[in-house]
C-alpha cells in the first residue's frame, strides 16, 4: 500500500499591495533625499578644501548642486581665505532639505499607509491511499480568517 499527502497553505491579506506601495514610495523619498544630501556634502567640502572650479568633476558638481543652492544663495555670506570658501548656505540648505525629505515622507506614510487587516488562510490537504489495485483520492478544504493588530 503506498501512501501520499500533500498539503498545500496559501494566505491572503487585504491591504498588503497598499503597504508595499507605500513602503516603497518612502523608500525612494529616502533614497533621492540621501543622494542630493551627498551631492550637497560634497560641494561643501569641495568649497572648503578649495578645489579647483576649472576642473571638470568640480564644476559638474557646482552646476548640478547650483540649483538647489538657488534659494539660500544670498541668505548669508561665505567667509573665504586662500581660495577656500565656508558656504553656510550650503549646511542651511542640507538642513532644510532633510527637514522637507523627512516632512514629506511622514506624509506619504500616513495619508497612503493601511494598518493590517483581516488574514484569509486557506489549507487544502490532498490525500492518496493506494492499495495494491485500487486508487482513492480525498480532498479537504479549511478556510481561516482572523484579524491581526499588528502594525
Amino acid at each position: 500500500m503506498t501512501s501520499y499527502k500533500e498539503v498545500t497553505t496559501s494566505q491572503h491579506e487585504q491591504g498588503q499591495n497598499g503597504r508595499v506601495a507605500t513602503f516603497k514610495a518612502t523608500q525612494l523619498i529616502w533614497l533621492f533625499l540621501g543622494i542630493l544630501e551627498a551631492l550637497l556634502a560634497l560641494r561643501f567640502i569641495f568649497k572648503l578644501v578649495g578645489v579647483n572650479e576649472a576642473n571638470t568633476f568640480a564644476s559638474f558638481l557646482y552646476g548640478l548642486t547650483g540649483i538647489f543652492l538657488a534659494p539660500f544663495s544670498s541668505l548669508t555670506g561665505a567667509p573665504s581665505t586662500a581660495g577656500m570658501t565656508f558656504e553656510f548656505s550650503t549646511l542651511i540648505a542640507m538642513f532644510v532639505y532633510a527637514m522637507i525629505g523627512w516632512a514629506l515622507e511622514r506624509l506619504v506614510y500616513v495619508l497612503f499607509y493601511r494598518p493590517r487587516g483581516p488574514v484569509s488562510t486557506q489549507q487544502r490537504t490532498v490525500v492518496d491511499q493506494t492499495p495494491s489495485n485500487v486508487s482513492s483520492t480525498t480532498t479537504t478544504e479549511h478556510t481561516d480568517s482572523q484579524t491581526s493588530n499588528r502594525v
